[in-house]
């Protein structure tokens, strides 16, 4: 079994920062990705960045530019630096992650969940 735990988030105002961190246990053989993703009230839920075993990063169109997606200084961790937040990043964000367990079988898990939001 592989658990995400996740914390870091909390109520900031417009223009703030707020740093999410994640960190995967288990019986992990290899993380390939690892990610947040983010839902909104009444929306769907939507990738916002990723890193890939090889550090390659990727984000929503949205974010690029005031967050940053990095390996934690951990094992099997990963930050999320969120800067210039708006009223919009307000949601639950949900750390993601795939890869390979010692038992060669693959994982595909979810964190629990936290929230961020932006108000004034």
């Amino acid at each position: 079994q592989v658990q995400l735990v996740e914390s870091g988030g909390g109520l900031v105002q417009p223009g703030g920062s707020l740093r999410l961190s994640c960190a995967a246990s288990g019986s992990i053989c290899r993380i390939s990705v690892m990610g947040w993703y983010r839902q909104a009230p009444g929306k769907q839920r939507e990738m916002v960045a990723s890193i890939s075993s090889g550090g390659k990063p990727n984000y929503l169109d949205s974010v690029e530019g005031r967050f940053t997606i990095a390996r934690g200084n951990a094992e099997n961790t990963v930050d999320l630096q969120m800067n210039s937040l708006k009223f919009e990043d307000t949601a639950v964000y949900y750390c993601h992650a795939e890869g390979l367990q010692r038992n060669l079988r693959r994982f595909d898990v979810w964190g629990q969940g936290t929230l961020v939001t932006v108000s004034s």
